[in-house]
């Protein structure tokens, strides 16, 4: 096992004393950070309120709606059904589901046009798939998703994926990274490949052997009063913050688990480790530096929206450091992250030996980019040199 960085604590305490100064000026209603290792936790700190107009503060245990860090653990997923046989990542999607043995783009003139390639497990694990997502653009596939109303029905992963098959593709499968709704598919190919709904596939590939028991889609009505809220928000406003104890068909893998830090920083701290830890092994060193490097080389151009960022590729559901510079914020090549549209973030740094992870609930996208700039600065400040 590698050995534990060596971080200043007196430094951790000041980020964490700045988190309780944004709770105090109202800012945020609350946060839980962690710093953790291969050995476990480094150093924690939760401030603030789990619910600040019920003046209910935040305990450790707190679920968080993950947003799309759902897409990680789908992504994890499916690679531990690869490695099981299951599904291979050069398979065309049509295999699994044969909606989509005929994809279609849009002319300029809005006729339909068929695509010339056919979109692979391995394209919707890095957004190269060629399929749109609704909530984003105003071009005609967007317009296209909006006039269908799929986003705005409650349908099961089998109904949504053929759906979205029926809709245009926005580029040429294999060709541009493009946000989408890839992994709400993927997830569809999750329970075909593994024999049942998605969050039983979580269950049985990843969620259970790592004792992940508070990762769900949808909780009880009892740990309802355990669920973080943001501060109100105005109507209309974006993300709208669901009920998760509430029952839904559906169980979408780009963004509908909840999870706790406990449980998100076991996941991390299993993948830092190389896919196995305390006699528990979820997936092999090969497919772990495979799902973290990058995916897109020099011949995938990178659409407009691009949250990687400059310096960053993308692996196989994660941005990946490709460059020392470029980034606004510090870090090591190779380190890979992601986030959730509802606050949440984290990242693994492999080489010097630690993850973050950040639970929030903020709808505010500047607020989330402060803090991820933020605690990425504040935290290799405190990271001693080896």
């Amino acid at each position: 096992m590698q050995n534990p960085p060596a971080f200043s604590l007196p430094l951790f305490d000041r980020l964490g004393d700045r988190l309780e100064a944004d709770v105090a000026a109202g800012a945020i209603a609350g946060a839980d950070l962690l710093i953790g290792g291969t050995g476990g936790e480094i150093w924690r700190r939760t401030v603030g309120f789990r619910d600040i107009v019920a003046g209910d503060r935040l305990k450790p245990d707190a679920v968080w709606r993950i947003y799309s860090m759902t897409k990680v653990i789908v992504s994890f997923a499916a690679l531990v059904l690869a490695e099981r046989g299951a599904l291979r990542l050069d398979q065309p999607v049509a295999d699994v589901i044969p909606a989509f043995t005929s994809l279609s783009l849009l002319n300029s003139d809005g006729t339909r046009v068929p695509a010339a390639a056919a979109p692979t497990v391995q394209d919707l694990l890095r957004h190269t798939a060629g399929i749109a997502y609704g909530y984003l653009g105003d071009g005609p596939t967007r317009r296209a998703y909006e006039a269908d109303g799929l986003l705005t029905e409650d349908l099961d992963n089998a109904a949504f994926a053929e759906r979205i098959a029926h809709l245009p593709l926005v580029h040429e499968p294999g060709t541009v990274w493009h946000y989408s709704h890839a992994t709400d598919v993927l997830g569809r190919v999750l329970e075909v490949a593994g024999g049942a709904d998605l969050q039983g596939v979580l269950d049985e590939t990843l969620l259970g052997p790592l004792n992940m028991a508070d990762t769900r889609f949808r909780i009880s009505a009892e740990a309802a009063g355990r669920v973080a809220q943001p501060l109100p928000q105005a109507p209309g406003q974006r993300p709208a913050f669901h009920d998760p104890s509430l029952s839904r068909r559906g169980q979408r893998g780009n963004g509908g688990l909840v999870s706790t830090v406990a449980d998100y920083a076991a996941f991390l701290r299993v993948i830092l480790a190389g896919g196995s830890l305390d006699g528990v092994r979820v997936l092999a060193p090969a497919s772990v530096q495979l799902m973290t490097a990058d995916h897109l080389g020099t011949t995938i151009a990178k659409g407009a929206y691009y949250p990687p960022g400059p310096g960053y590729g993308f692996g196989l559901g994660v941005a990946v450091r490709l460059a020392a510079g470029e980034a606004p914020f510090p870090g090591s090549v190779g380190d890979w992250f992601w986030s959730g549209v509802g606050g949440t973030y984290f990242w693994v740094d492999p080489a010097a030996g630690f993850f973050a992870l950040l639970m929030m609930q903020t709808s505010s996208a500047g607020q989330r980019q402060h803090y991820r700039t933020l605690t990425r600065a504040m935290i290799y400040a405190a990271l001693d040199a080896p």
